[in-house]
């Protein structure tokens, strides 16, 4: 009996009657229900969010602010910024967004009719401008889950409000960064001016330097000249007083001389008599003493004559004595003057040299705050509104990140498809050795050739799954347009992993029997997580990530991803090698446990299977 016949046997048995046949065509579509129908259900969960019913709660009492621009006027802006980012929300349509009050989305939630609530508080305006104050705060996003309804909506929810607080800290923070931008353009301005007014203020302190060297010169001149005027008032002062003093002697002469002049005059009249007296004692006659006083009354008129003169003269002379003495007094007042004035000149020089070293030094001071106002408003680089929007929005947000995939899967069911599908191929397996007969047992009986039992054994099922995985693949392809970067290789794959999966249950079976087809299932479940299809396999604890090293179902994952999605076909591979070792294998094994039965009979050979 060769294997072909064992083969056609086997399969004519399998489809012996109708409801053989039709148990066989619903085992044949097990991995096409489960794969397929799994993976259209999951095919695009995230593209669904939009009518995941979520509350949205707007209590936002909004804030007034209050700005002053550069010229001092005052403006004040309302500003609600809860409106601005329930109206985005609303706009983007991630979620079927339903505004309630707080009591509504708070009884929606109980009840189910919403996956979760986002409130948006009284204080949230308020909050986000406090940034600005004395008191600054962190505004708050209320987020409000039910895992009663369903536990992912809190994994959502919680990325959703996550997402909403970056896109709110990036509208406020571009604001922010938008009016500190306007400053420092502000800033620039004023700074611009000034320098300008810097460079007007060093021009004049080098004109005021020039000036004050001027002053300083001509001062020292005026010095010079007052100390020569101070000498010369000093001299005019002693020689006036000189001249006061003989002016003095002089005017007492003549006052002196003046007197006795005027006594003179004043005793003539009596010297007349007298001498009238006298010559008429000596016996002149009348005619004789009248023709000698005749001559001498001429004598008497001069003396009268120089009396007048004398009193006349010693009234200019005292004349002169006052005016010597006022000039004495103004020419010692003149001289202390100008002493006065020379001191003053000499501290106006001194002054002037100090001013004129004072404003070099001020100069060089006006200079370097020149240059430093100009060094300042060449760091503050020149801007636009349309600049200082654009930079508003890098500094709010300056990370953007490149996204680039070395192999990418379109949707999140082209991404779980690589497990579902290796999964789906090991229990359309499993499924099959609950008909088909893993050994024949007359073929046990009536040959002796192991190798031909266990290819017989093996090849019905490996067909059959090749055949599921025939119309697995064309559902994923077909019926919902998934991608298949090398479509060939990847159903070579899973053809490849259906044979694998029958010689290892094909062992299984073998050496345990009914126990063995149990084993599978456990070997399932074992693989179900250690493949890695879901979590990266690195997230498992230890024992079961040892596993995922070991057991084919992560070569399968592995190799249908890097075909799949355009990966590197050097690991698929190494995934194909490790799969037919695990074949071979698997074969090797089941030959021995034939070998085994087809030369020594056991009690266990001879008892019918738990299962069929």
């Amino acid at each position: 009996m060769k294997v072909p016949s064992m083969i056609a046997a086997e399969l004519r048995r399998l489809t012996a009657s109708p409801m053989a046949v039709i148990a066989l065509i619903a085992l044949m579509c097990v991995p096409i229900l489960y794969g397929g129908l799994y993976l259209w259900a999951n095919q695009d969960p995230y593209g669904k969010f939009s009518e995941v019913p979520v509350a949205l709660v707007v209590d936002d009492a909004g804030v007034t602010t209050t700005t002053t621009d550069a010229d001092g006027t005052t403006h004040e802006h309302a500003e609600n910024y809860g409106d601005r980012v329930a109206g985005n929300l609303l706009e983007d349509g991630s979620f079927a967004w339903q505004e309630m009050t707080a009591s509504d989305a708070e009884r929606a939630l109980k009840e189910g009719t919403v996956d979760f609530t986002v409130t948006i508080p009284a204080d949230f305006s308020d909050a986000l401008a406090s940034a600005a104050g004395d008191d600054p705060r962190q505004a708050r996003i209320e987020l409000e889950t039910n895992d009663a309804n369903n536990y992912l909506a809190s994994t959502i929810g919680s990325q959703t409000v996550e997402r909403i607080r970056r896109s709110v800290a990036e509208m406020v923070g571009s604001e922010a960064a938008e009016r500190l931008l306007t400053g420092l353009s502000d800033v620039r301005d004023k700074l611009s001016e000034a320098t300008d007014g810097a460079t007007q203020l060093h021009d004049g302190a080098g004109t005021a330097e020039s000036g004050s060297s001027t002053l300083a010169n001509g001062l020292s001149t005026l010095a010079t000249g007052t100390k020569t005027l101070a000498d010369g008032a000093r001299s005019l002062a002693d020689g006036a007083s000189q001249v006061s003093a003989g002016n003095g002697q002089l005017a007492g002469t003549a006052d002196h001389a003046a007197d006795l002049m005027q006594q003179a005059t004043e005793a003539l009249p009596t010297a007349r008599t007298d001498l009238a007296q006298a010559m008429a004692e000596q016996g002149l006659t009348p005619e004789q003493i009248d023709t000698v006083l005749a001559r001498l009354d001429p004598l008497a008129d001069k003396v009268r004559q120089g009396n007048a003169a004398a009193q006349g003269a010693v009234d200019s002379i005292d004349q002169l004595a006052a005016g010597a003495r006022s000039v004495a007094d103004g020419a010692a007042r003149l001289a202390d003057g100008a002493s006065s004035a020379a001191a003053g000149a000499a501290s106006a020089r001194d002054g002037a040299a100090k001013l004129h070293d004072g404003l070099g030094t001020l100069g060089d001071g006006i200079g370097t705050l020149r240059d430093g106002l100009s060094r300042g408003v060449e760091a503050i680089p020149a801007s636009t509104p349309d600049l200082r929007e654009a930079q508003a929005d890098t500094i709010a947000d300056p990370v953007q990140v490149s996204s680039d995939k070395v192999a990418a899967a379109k949707d999140y069911g082209q991404g779980l498809a690589p497990f579902f599908a290796a999964l789906a191929g090991w229990i359309g397996i499993y499924a099959l050795f609950l008909i088909v007969k893993p050994v024949s047992r007359r073929a046990v009986t009536a040959l002796h050739s192991p190798i031909r039992i266990t290819l017989a054994g093996w090849v019905t099922p490996a067909a059959l799954g090749a055949l599921q995985m025939v119309g697995l693949i064309g559902v994923l392809g077909f019926m919902l347009g998934f991608e298949f970067e090398h479509p060939w290789g990847s159903l070579g794959v899973m053809v490849m992993a259906s044979a694998t999966y029958a010689a290892i249950i094909l062992a299984l079976n073998v050496w345990l029997g009914s126990v063995g087809q149990f084993m599978g299932l456990v070997l399932m479940v074992l693989q179900l997580v250690t493949a890695g299809g879901t979590f990266p396999w690195q997230t498992l604890p230890e024992p079961l990530a040892a596993l995922h090293h070991v057991l084919p179902m992560g070569y399968v994952v592995d190799a249908m991803r890097q075909l799949m999605y355009g990966g590197d076909l050097s690991r698929a591979l190494w995934d194909l090698a490790v799969l037919s070792l695990w074949l071979v294998g698997a074969l090797l094994l089941a030959g021995v446990g034939v070998t085994r039965m087809t030369h020594r009979r056991t009690l266990r050979d001879l008892q019918p299977s738990l299962i069929g």
